[in-house]
């Protein structure tokens, strides 16, 4: 597309490099919106602008635009905001990690709660990665053309339990496939422990929506209508009722996809937020009160969402041997728990 001019801020000009802005002139064409920036921003690959579509940090004549297919047309507005570029190469930063299994390929480990798995705007130091850097050496990965590890997926800042990393390119790859099959094949393997909100019923099903971050707050994720998002399925089962009168259930969850707050997301969706979870769930708050003095205070010291990656399981990409890994409740979710239970005797 032709037509569009790059303009700067009305900030100086460090804060205009960092908010990009592009106008789209008078006599062009009607065309797809990454493709009008990927034109006027150079700098930027066009799947990168896609991603900042996407994480919604593109703006539309004022408006979160979250779809890299829109058409945009004469004399719009277009802002982007580029977050500020953080290291290439983490730093090492020596941590206590919880290591179930580890050889020259890959490495498992048990997350604790609090941890931020990757380096971004707002944790660019403390991570998992700059443990894992300081813990692997020279045995890393180079992917990309850094010393890095090949982080294959992700878990919340604020849920705990197993996540695989690779340490070589091919390992990446070859784990990555299995990600991406979403376990269709029967390699991958993965399941979840939520402490959520009154019982879910029917007490074994499948929630099945598309996802996409949330207009009105690009922090949280939204279900969206069919055509908009990305398909998200997740299975779940109830396990055990430890509150009393129905209040909690345990809920075991089996994800067909990974999609960001996908459990959290589908549970607040189905009327069953997660205990603890102040984005999705903020408005049960009132509902601790009848939880008992002592689950009261287990779920204040929780102080995150109840939610554990109980169980891994993949083929391993060197031997193809299949591993398998279970990671039992973490002591704040287990004194949740107890203390629920308790309650309800």
């Amino acid at each position: 597309m032709s037509g569009a001019a790059v303009i700067p801020n009305e900030h100086d000009n460090e804060d205009a490099l960092a908010r990009p802005c592009v106008t789209i002139a008078p006599d062009a064409a009607v065309d797809r919106l990454d493709r009008v920036l990927a034109a006027s921003l150079t700098e930027l690959s066009r799947s990168r602008l896609q991603a900042l579509i996407r994480e919604g940090r593109v703006l539309c004549d004022g408006a979160v635009a979250l779809d890299p297919s829109r058409k945009v047309g004469p004399g719009m507005r277009i802002e982007v905001a580029v977050p500020e570029p953080i290291p290439a190469e983490p730093q090492p930063e020596a941590m206590d990690l919880v290591i179930p299994y580890e050889d020259d390929q890959l490495v498992v480990i048990d997350k604790p709660a609090g941890l931020v798995v990757h380096p971004g705007a707002g944790h660019e130091t403390g991570t998992l990665v700059n443990a894992l850097v300081a813990h692997c050496g020279a045995s890393l990965s180079g992917i990309g053309g850094v010393r890095r590890p090949g982080i294959v997926h992700r878990l919340d800042k604020d849920t705990s339990g197993l996540l695989v990393v690779a340490k070589t390119d091919r390992a990446h790859q070859r784990l990555s496939a299995q990600f991406a099959d979403h376990g269709r094949s029967g390699d991958l393997e993965r399941a979840y422990l939520a402490l959520v909100w009154g019982v879910p019923e029917p007490r074994s099903s499948t929630i099945t929506t598309n996802l996409a971050r949330s207009q009105k707050n690009r922090e949280k994720i939204a279900v969206v209508r069919e055509g908009e998002g990305r398909h998200a399925v997740t299975h779940y089962r109830v396990e055990a009722l430890p509150g009393p009168d129905g209040l909690v259930a345990l809920v075991r969850c089996v994800l067909e996809t990974g999609r960001t707050h996908q459990i959290r997301v589908h549970l607040s969706h189905r009327g069953h937020p997660l205990l603890g979870d102040d984005t999705y769930g903020s408005a049960m708050k009132t509902k601790a009160v009848k939880l008992g003095q002592e689950a009261q205070g287990a779920l204040t010291a929780l102080g995150r969402q109840a939610l554990h990656a109980t169980l891994l399981g993949f083929r391993h990409p060197g031997t193809g041997e299949r591993l398998h890994f279970e990671s039992p409740l973490p002591p704040d979710m287990a004194a949740l728990l107890d203390a629920l239970s308790q309650n309800s005797r």
